[in-house]
């Protein structure tokens, strides 16, 4: 299988001439306190067509700065990506850096080039100037630049009016995503535009409001802490909005010194609060380093989903490759775990052929038999019989978390399914989890 670079996917795609040279880059929301502290655009060259074994994608789509866009209070840059006869009722995702890091490579690491021009959506992507942050960090701490209708959010509100009025933009096919401080920018969106978005991925972020101010921005970075209603009120609070909430998917590294781990757990905990539902995860699925747990509405739609990357410092999840569900490219802060985030979350917002279902969903297998038609129906008072057999398996809480019995956090395991606490994440704390239910784990012996 092939891997490729940011360096390398770039070459190929992009001429030298190319004002963003993406062999020298450098990313991630290292914060020092003085970080803390016309519509038609003007096309670059035109990108050769590639070709592969698996994908066979003929393009001249370029990324693309627009130098007038509307209102910008938060004086942002402009930067579209849209593919070649993109079709009616397209889908728009925006999609935000990290610190020190350019439009350009945002569009190229995580993949969303590849996946605008195989599925057939735009992407927008917001630069930020060094002049408003000196590490080019989105203000996602600054109130002036978080809140509806002001400063930077009402500058990336813009853009997307911009690709509304110009493309034919699904309105209802609106995401937002985003690493770092791109990605606490992205729960800002989630929060001060839920009308706009119906789904977004923070990709190593922080909570809407987790800090308003520079020095609450580092304790927000390390030790996010409040409860679950106090998150959700930080986000009802931000709009008399009392629509449908976005869906929203959270992904974060376990070996991230930058981010502390517990802002996963603080999102969850805002965005499970504000859609009104628990925190018992649903399913449990993995792919590559990644473990994704979903949490679902009454009706059975995931409303939240958690990625947790086993061993992934501060870092946007990617899968190089030609296979149907790789995408993006290695570099500074675009890690290869075996799964491309870009996919797993355009799958999740119907974006890709695959569109809306489950990504981790095995298929139908091919060979069973259809229904036959003259069965009589099932006797509605029959006890369910799905033929599970309780078993118990005795171990230690870090088998049991590679096993996926049980998930760890803040250092913690718990059981999948029920969260019993089971202790701390090492080999010597042991466990007995029976299996009550298939994939429901419960400390202790079968019933």
């Amino acid at each position: 299988m092939n891997r490729v670079t940011v360096a390398d996917h770039a070459a190929m795609r992009y001429s030298r001439s190319r004002a963003h040279t993406f062999t020298s880059i450098v990313a991630g929301l290292t914060l020092t306190a003085a970080g803390l502290a016309g519509c038609d655009a003007m096309a670059e060259e035109p990108v050769p067509e590639e070709v592969s074994e698996t994908r066979a994608v003929t393009t001249a789509a370029a990324l693309e700065s627009v130098s007038s866009f509307g209102s910008n209070p938060g004086n942002l840059t402009m930067y579209r990506y849209v593919p070649d006869n993109l079709p009616a009722g397209a889908g728009l995702v925006v999609a935000m850096h990290g610190c020190t890091q350019s439009a350009g490579e945002y569009l190229v690491g995580p993949g969303w080039d590849t996946l605008a021009d195989e599925q057939g959506f735009a992407v927008v992507l917001p630069e930020q100037k060094s002049g408003n942050n000196f590490n080019k960090c989105f203000n996602w701490f600054e109130s002036g630049d978080i809140a509806r209708g002001q400063g930077e959010a009402k500058s990336i509100i813009s853009m997307v009016d911009h690709m509304v009025a110009n493309f034919d933009i699904d309105p209802d096919r609106i995401f937002v995503t985003g690493l770092s401080a791109g990605g606490a920018m992205t729960a800002v969106m989630l929060a001060a535009y839920p009308d706009v978005f119906a789904g977004g991925a923070i990709m190593a972020g922080v909570p809407y409001k987790c800090a308003t101010s520079v020095s609450s921005g580092f304790s927000c970075m390390s030790s996010a802490s409040g409860s679950p209603q106090q998150w959700g009120d930080r986000v009802r609070s931000a709009t008399s909005y009392n629509g449908p909430w976005p869906t929203v998917s959270i992904w974060h590294g376990t070996s991230d010194y930058t981010v502390n781990q517990v802002n996963q757990n603080e999102l969850l905990e805002q965005w499970t609060n504000v859609h009104g539902i628990d925190r018992t995860a649903d399913s449990q699925s993995t792919v590559g380093s990644g473990t994704r747990q979903t949490y679902k509405d009454a009706s059975g739609a995931v409303q939240v989903e958690t990625w947790t990357l086993n061993g992934m410092g501060h870092a946007t999840a990617v899968d190089p490759g030609n296979g149907p569900e790789q995408c993006g490219a290695t570099g500074a802060y675009f890690s290869d775990e075996g799964v491309c985030s870009s996919f797993q979350v355009a799958t999740l917002w119907g974006l890709t052929d695959g569109g809306g279902t489950d990504p981790t969903d095995p298929p139908d297998d091919p060979t069973d038999p259809p229904d036959d038609p003259t069965d009589p129906p099932d006797d509605p008072t029959d006890p369910p019989d799905d033929g599970h057999q309780c078993t118990e398996t005795n171990d230690n809480n870090y088998a049991h978390v590679q096993a996926g019995r049980a998930y760890h956090s803040l250092g913690y395991v718990f059981a999948v399914g029920t969260d019993d606490p089971m202790g701390l994440y090492n080999l010597f704390a042991r466990n007995t989890l029976a299996e009550i239910e298939p994939g429901v784990y419960q400390v202790g012996s079968c019933p």
